[in-house]
């Protein structure tokens, strides 16, 4: 091979998996430290390899314009063949990136034998099963375990570089976040930096219920005088509406009620102001912040370093919480705990062990008149969260 060995790795398509993929991109360039590393990507995965020192170049994978299927894969085959690769590592498990690599005449093509591109690969690794059983962080790593133990020409051995995630931000990045919690009023050093993330793609079955992020929200805001992030993309805004309008009527119904039992019935001269609930929700200071299709995933990484605590379900921000070390709290319901666990001496996860989960569905399959509706979630109360939130190794 030649000294600069070009080398292209197929990022994975959701945020979440390509965060749980920089381990192994770290491994490559510790083991080709004077390689050209270029990832290719779909635009929505892109924010999670910026500022990372371990890629030289990123290709945008343009799957609804110029790469689109048809003509557009072999448009991208070609786009590929110009760069002249000599090494393709495919973290994405699909046919198609097998096929893609193969017509672009990359000589060496690593990856798992999945979905029926073993013939396609140079070379072809089997899948262990036992890695299907473990965290999807050594599921990835085991492509270059893998490798190592077959012959591919003049290719070194790839070293491991251990389970650390990474996620890199810049100081003009960590500059606007601070500007933007400033905005907002958030910004006494005594005062915590709480997030809640009450979304996730992929369907409902994923999700803790946004009346119990309300309550949850509220009890925060009152125990550590401070706003609530509402965090999530363009789709979950008015999710974040929606808890925002019950954290602030609930709030105004208890402003109401302590003012309906401070009158002093045997005084004649009082006088009773018993302001509507919409009056005080109008007067009041907002509780939560809904940041909900308000940044980008860049701005939301950044805002996530700043927080004290971020309590999520399963979802691409808890990984980036995990590789960013913020202290969390994980829901977890429907999706497998062992291989989607977030990756963090300061992640806790809350998980509530029932017959049917990890059911892996987009919605949950149970009628919802049926008891065990949402089960999984619905046995996670707001008090099992506030009590991992007040326990020691989550103080903030």
């Amino acid at each position: 091979m030649s000294k600069k060995t070009k080398i292209l790795i197929r990022a994975a398509n959701w945020v979440g998996d390509a965060i749980m993929t920089t381990p192994v991109i770290r491994a490559i360039r510790k083991s080709y430290p004077n390689a050209h590393i270029t990832l290719l990507a779909k635009p929505w995965v892109i924010p999670v390899f910026s500022n990372n020192p371990y890629i030289d170049e990123i290709m945008v994978y343009e799957n609804e314009t110029r790469h689109n299927k048809g003509l557009g894969t072999l448009r991208l085959v070609k786009d590929i063949r110009k760069h002249s690769f000599d090494v393709a590592i495919l973290m994405q498990n699909a046919f198609e990136a097998g096929l893609i690599t193969f017509l672009a005449g990359i000589p060496v093509r690593i990856g798992y034998n999945t979905d029926g591109r073993g013939l396609l690969l140079n070379p072809s690794i089997k899948m262990d099963k036992r890695l299907k059983k473990g965290h999807l962080i050594d599921y990835y790593r085991g492509i270059l375990k893998g490798s190592n133990h077959k012959f591919c020409g003049n290719l070194r051995h790839f070293i491991d570089d251990g389970r650390k995630l990474d996620l890199f931000i810049s100081d003009v990045e960590r500059t606007e976040a601070l500007k933007t919690l400033a905005s907002y009023g958030i910004d006494s050093p005594k005062k915590p930096v709480i997030g809640i993330n009450p979304g996730a793609t992929g369907g409902t079955a994923k999700r803790w219920f946004p009346e119990r992020y309300a309550e949850l929200a509220k009890r925060l805001s009152e125990k550590f005088n401070t706003k609530i992030l509402i965090f999530g993309g363009q789709a979950d805004k008015e999710l974040g509406d929606t808890i925002n309008k019950i954290v602030s009527q609930s709030n105004a119904q208890t402003i109401n009620q302590a003012n309906r039992q401070s009158i002093n019935p045997q005084s004649s001269n009082q006088i009773v102001n018993n302001q509507s609930d919409n009056e005080l929700i109008n007067q009041a200071t907002p509780i939560c912040v809904n940041l909900a299709g308000k940044t980008t995933l860049r701005q939301a990484f950044a805002l996530i370093e700043k927080c004290d605590l971020f309590i999520t379900n399963d979802s691409g921000l808890m990984h980036a919480a995990a590789a960013l070390g913020t202290k969390q709290i994980a829901i977890i319901g429907s999706t497998d705990h062992i291989a989607t666990a977030p990756s963090s001496p300061n992640s806790v996860m809350i998980r509530v062990p029932v017959p049917c989960s990890p059911c892996l569905k987009v919605h949950c399959p149970k009628d919802k008149g049926d008891i065990d509706h949402h089960v999984c979630m619905n046995k996670i109360t707001v008090d099992i969260v506030m009590k991992k939130v007040l326990q020691a190794s989550l103080k903030i």
